[in-house]
């Protein structure tokens, strides 16, 4: 794999406080980097610093093996961004808003407009005013702004927030698509960790401005491991029971009502029926797996898994 993106130990401070930690990240050429992280984590803050539009305190950042200095600008022009809402021209039309784009930009190719828009599915709409345009339409058109240079690296900040399920569903589509057809590398940052589930190769999780951890999607999928999670009303002596009882040694208390269990040798009805012997009240129990949505929760909890 070849570092497109390199980020080593970076932080920013602002007005005394730390808004990004020693962060260490890595992201690969033609590959879809998901950026996970509550609002507020510090990923805008950490893509803005990438884009040169934030000076990090300090730490290094190589974009294109270029390391990026207060007054770098060239490489920017291998690099497409959306970061927060898109905003364009109301009054003009979709390809109108291209055009223009193109000419403060000092990009003469305006033949691939055409193409940029029919990427992103607005073709058929070029020539209608952007105040008609519905939220997903504007994301839309945001990426073909972002897309119209052909850029090498495409920086997408919470693309998804807002739209409905189809929206969702068709920019999933689109960014397959430009990582698989026009080798595009994809930086993009969620807290909707389902829809970075889908599309991801690379995933790092940020939590407080700290990178907790940066991990290969197929890593995650290796450890979808089964267990038994039990809705309980008492966690204590559920787990005195599982314990002594049943000699349970992998468990995870979730929350004050929820344990998981990862032992593999011991049954779903033999837990359920210790319990009820013991007078736990086994409010729900079932198999489940961990997904990256479980990973992610567990990562930014801190977790509490007993071996």
């Amino acid at each position: 794999m070849e570092p497109i993106i390199q980020i080593n130990e970076l932080n920013k401070e602002f007005k005394g406080k730390k808004i990004v930690s020693n962060v260490n990240m890595t992201v690969n050429k033609r590959e879809i980097y998901g950026f996970l992280g509550p609002n507020g984590a510090g990923k805008t803050t950490i893509m803005k610093m990438i884009l040169n539009l934030v000076k990090p305190t300090s730490g290094e950042i190589l974009v294109l093996n270029e390391i990026i200095s207060p007054t770098s600008y060239q490489y920017l022009k291998k690099v497409g961004s959306i970061i927060e809402y898109p905003v364009f021209y109301d009054r003009l039309t979709a390809k109108e808003n291209l055009n223009l784009h193109c000419q403060y930009i000092g990009f003469p190719h305006k033949g691939l407009i055409e193409e940029a828009l029919e990427i992103v599915g607005l073709k058929e709409v070029e020539d209608k005013k952007i105040h008609e345009f519905s939220l997903g339409m504007k994301q839309r058109l945001g990426i073909a702004r972002a897309i119209v240079t052909r850029p090498e690296i495409l920086i997408l900040d919470e693309p998804i927030n807002g739209l409905d399920p189809i929206g969702i569903k068709d920019m999933r589509k689109l960014f397959l698509l430009l990582k698989e057809k026009y080798e595009m590398t994809i930086l993009i940052s969620s807290h909707i960790v389902s829809e970075i589930e889908s599309v991801a190769d690379t995933i790092g999780i940020i939590n407080d401005g700290k990178l907790l951890k940066e991990v290969r999607m197929e890593e995650i999928r290796k450890e979808n491991t089964e267990y038994i999670e039990i809705d309980i009303d008492h966690i204590g002596n559920a787990v005195r029971v599982l314990k002594d009882q049943l000699a349970v040694k992998k468990y995870e208390i979730e929350n004050d009502h929820i344990i998981r269990i990862f032992d593999q040798n011991i049954s779903q009805s033999q837990i359920n029926k210790e319990l009820i012997i013991n007078e736990v009240t086994v409010n729900r129990i079932e198999k489940k797996q961990h997904n990256l949505e479980e990973y992610f929760v567990n990562l930014i909890n801190g977790g509490s898994r007993h071996e």
